[in-house]
């Protein structure tokens, strides 16, 4: 499939043109800070066009004008933000002013100070600058490289995030392994003795992309090594570590330099992809909420992993074609031994690759893999962009659309919590959607294992034969682990996939939530109506990431809590009826 270069087609809600980083940086506060603050205080409200916010504890009141309001309340604003001065007249606002604003607000609600936070925003403003810089990417005759320009593309980040783009290091470092960048590069090789190695394998030669990496590439791996390969950001901001200088100097560790077929950035930063494989490198990096580092239960659970889900993901892979999980059947690291004689946890987890399948086991003749995160965008930065798939095909192209990639997402990811206890995580990042010769979705891929939890009553026997540091990140109660699926499925998904519908067809956002609603339904029956699923089809409230809390009180990840979203789900809502319940609510 060859997708259009050219510009795409407009409609009456979808954005004019790119925002500049100012805007961009200021309407991601104000989404982060509608839900998660003013939103859930009823301190929020649409009128004339416009969003009215109110951070009470500052007394501060903002508005926005709205291209479209939403049923979620994801509401798309265009233009600068305002702030209403004491004598009642509106004056423009900047990203910074609203930062202070924000960083005053959560200082007073929560207790507390966060000195990070202002730095963090600023950072998200220079790497949001810096990606449009870089101009939108365009397709490629080549399927190949038009999914790497997908994965590429997204210039603006998560837009539930207070800093995405956010980034610690050197700036000037970033630009030459940065996916908005294009970049593409060797990994540095380092040949390792073969007792200093850390592996696990889920199967006989699950290892072997790794081995294959230095081909006739001269120095050869020596005999009695094996060949590790590393980012080479991350090779940079470890090897003054006294341990593996050492190594190097006494010859335990060998460094074969930089070689071998370039790898290139995909929307993760630290996972890198050659046509081929997916490599999942540890990189000492904090990017929006983590420093991205493979953890030490983290590379042993990815194998542990794909070794227990091996019956399940065949039984949903034959019930569900058109769906199937990336596997990360490998892992490999350095394991050089500290003064007490175990190996050096900070050269182990930061030298961890692990080795996921890449998209050719799940090829489809004619088809093109587009990252869906890209598909679903705000604004079409790359070709993946939905308006370049129905854009101008009218509303009933894109309900057709609509209804079929509803049947391929989520059955398989319902069908693996209720039938087999397992807990995806189909955010827009973690999927990759493959769309025929007419831009229709024909096949979901699910990656990344990091988020795949299990549920201990289905598994209670294979959990307890593993290690407890590593049995224990691999699990989510069911209530919490149900939290995740919705929120990464519905909200996070399946709510802004929709959004990029709806603004290139205004008018049609209900139509759209009605048939997510059928598709629920049509789980609901398969699974004898499990109370989960008959709350969400009764409108139960929704959960949300709180991205912006987690950031704030710089908890980890796995700990992030959630607020709740009145949910569009509910037959009234549909119908039309007025929510008394909303708190954006048009007045």
């Amino acid at each position: 499939m060859t997708l259009p270069t050219g510009a795409a087609p407009r409609h009456a809600s979808a954005p004019r043109g790119l925002p500049t980083a100012d805007e961009a940086v200021a309407h991601t506060l104000l989404n982060c800070l509608l839900r998660e603050v003013s939103g859930p205080e009823h301190q929020s409200a649409v009128a004339a066009g416009r969003l009215l916010l109110r951070l009470p504890r500052c007394g501060v009141l903002l508005r926005v004008a709205l291209r479209r309001t939403s049923l979620l309340g994801a509401h798309r604003f265009t233009g600068p933000v305002s702030e209403q001065r004491a004598d009642g007249a509106w004056t423009e606002v900047g990203w910074r002013r609203l930062a202070d604003h924000a960083h005053a607000e959560l200082s007073l609600r929560t207790g507390v100070h966060n000195d990070e936070f202002l730095e963090q925003v600023a950072s998200s403003h220079r790497g949001v600058r810096a990606a449009l810089a870089a101009g939108p990417r365009p397709a490629a005759a080549d399927p190949r490289l038009t999914y790497l320009a997908s994965e590429q593309s997204l210039a603006l980040g998560h837009r539930f995030h207070p800093a995405p783009k956010a980034r610690s290091g050197d700036r000037h470092t970033w630009s030459s392994y940065a996916p908005e960048a294009a970049a593409s590069f060797p990994l540095r090789h380092l040949a390792v003795r073969e007792e200093l190695i850390a592996e696990e394998t889920a199967e006989p030669g699950a290892a072997d992309p790794l081995d294959r990496l230095r081909g006739d590439a001269a120095p050869a791996v020596p005999a009695g090594y094996r060949l590790l390969p590393a980012h080479p950001w991350q090779y940079a901001l470890l090897r003054e570590h006294p341990a593996l200088r050492n190594a190097l100097t006494c010859g335990d560790v060998v460094d074969l330099g930089e070689g071998g077929t370039p790898f290139a950035a995909t929307a993760s930063v630290r996972t890198l992809y050659d046509g081929d494989t997916f490599l999942k490198f540890s990189l000492n990096v904090r990017i929006t909420n983590c420093v991205r580092k493979n953890a030490s239960y983290e590379l042993a659970g990815a194998v542990a992993l794909t070794r227990l889900l091996r019956p399940a993901l065949a039984a949903l892979a034959e019930r569900f074609p058109g769906a199937a999980v990336l596997s990360e059947p490998a892992y490999r690291s350095l394991a050089l031994p500290g003064p007490d004689g175990v190996p050096d946890l900070g050269l182990l987890e930061g030298f961890g690759v692990i080795v996921r399948d890449g998209l050719s086991r799940h090829s489809l003749p004619g088809s093109t893999a587009l990252l869906a995160a890209a598909v679903a965008d705000e604004y079409p930065t790359g070709p993946g962009h939905i308006s370049h798939l129905v854009g101008g095909a009218g509303p009933r192209a894109a309900l057709d659309w609509w209804e079929a990639y509803l049947g391929l997402l989520l059955p398989p990811v319902l069908a693996a919590y209720f039938d087999h206890g397992l807990v995806l995580e189909p955010h827009l990042q973690n999927v990759v959607v493959r769309v025929d010769g007419d831009g229709m979705p024909v096949q979901v891929l699910l990656r990344d294992l990091e988020g795949a939890k299990l549920l201990p009553e289905h598994h209670r026997d294979a959990l307890a034969e593993l290690p407890a540091e590593v049995a224990g990140p691999l699990t989510y109660d069911a209530e919490r682990g149900w939290d995740r699926v919705v929120y990464c499925l519905l909200v996070n998904h399946v709510a802004e996939m929709l959004a990029a519908l709806a603004d290139l067809h205004p008018g049609t956002e209900p139509a759209l939530w009605a048939m997510v609603r059928a598709a629920l339904q049509d789980c609901a029956a398969r699974h004898g109506r499990p109370p989960r699923l008959a709350a969400l089809l009764a409108g139960a409230p929704l959960p949300a990431k709180a991205n912006l809390l987690t950031r704030w009180e710089r908890r980890a990840d796995r700990e992030a809590g959630y607020v709740r979203l009145p949910s569009p789900l509910a037959e009234d809502v549909l119908s039309g009826a007025t929510r008394t319940d909303t708190p954006w609510n048009t007045r």
